[in-house]
């Protein structure tokens, strides 16, 4: 209830098994004071970090503060800088468009304004889906708490940057989009 930073765990979906943990650090005073302001609570800054099941950094997912629209680093495993996120201003359903370090447009985030369903485009070809799963009756009505089910398409490689920052991107529909 009082809790100002963000937690999430990845499970896969198969056998439930944690396979990776997103912990948010480094958050300061005054952006946890102003977490308790749902007006505010949008534009603190957050750095979430992604561990593999031993606790290795995976990916850092940062934002500084914001006022219209957030612009996101994704840092790989040796805080090496592989991607930004930046929000499109003014759009219905929420938009992100997802640069690679050397801002070359890899593939649109992008949101409906009547649901909980994303979708990663790269020229209009779906690479990978989000959507809110129902966490069960108790779950929904007294936490803040969502499940999000990605999937990415089999079509794209398995160490390529777009997984990486498709990845981080799942992080931003929460704590940009719908908080």
């Amino acid at each position: 209830m009082f809790k100002a930073s963000n937690n999430y765990d990845i499970h896969d979906p198969e056998t439930d098994e944690l396979i990776i943990e997103c912990r948010e650090v480094n958050l300061g005073t005054f952006a946890k004071i102003l977490r308790f302001n749902k007006d505010y609570k949008r534009m603190t800054p957050f750095e979430i970090i992604l561990n593999d099941k031993e606790g290795n950094q995976i990916l850092k997912v940062k934002r500084g503060w914001t006022f219209l629209r957030s612009e996101v680093e994704v840092f790989d495993h040796n805080n090496q800088i592989v991607g930004r996120l930046r929000q499109k201003l003014m759009s219905i359903g929420g938009k992100f468009r997802v640069y690679d370090k050397d801002e070359n447009e890899i593939c649109l985030l992008k949101g409906k304004w009547t649901s909980w369903e994303f979708s990663f485009l790269k020229e209009e070809v779906e690479l990978a889906k989000v959507s809110k799963k129902w966490a069960g009756m108790t779950k929904e009505l007294f936490t803040s708490a969502d499940n999000y089910m990605l999937s990415i398409d089999a079509r794209v490689p398995a160490n390529a940057i777009e997984r990486i920052l498709i990845m981080a991107s799942v992080v931003c529909i929460d704590m940009v989009l719908k908080e």
